[in-house]
């Protein structure tokens, strides 16, 4: 069986900018993000999926911290 490289990998990211007047999709990336609203932040396990929803909120959020 092959090992995951990315096991126990996380990474913080914080909501910085808002989601008003934002595209449905945007907000409900957000939201699967478990952000929403301004300066919170999460722990995530870093994932491509994880990733992926970053990039098409980056200009929303930034990456705090890589484990």
């Amino acid at each position: 069986m092959a090992k995951n490289s990315t096991a126990g990998k996380t990474v913080t990211v914080e909501q910085y900018g808002s989601p008003i007047r934002r595209p449905k999709d945007q907000r409900q990336t957000l939201v699967g993000l478990g952000l929403g609203k301004m300066n919170r932040r999460r722990t995530l396990e870093d994932t491509p999926a994880v990733r992926g929803m970053i990039a098409k909120v980056a200009h929303m959020v930034r990456i705090v911290d890589e484990a």
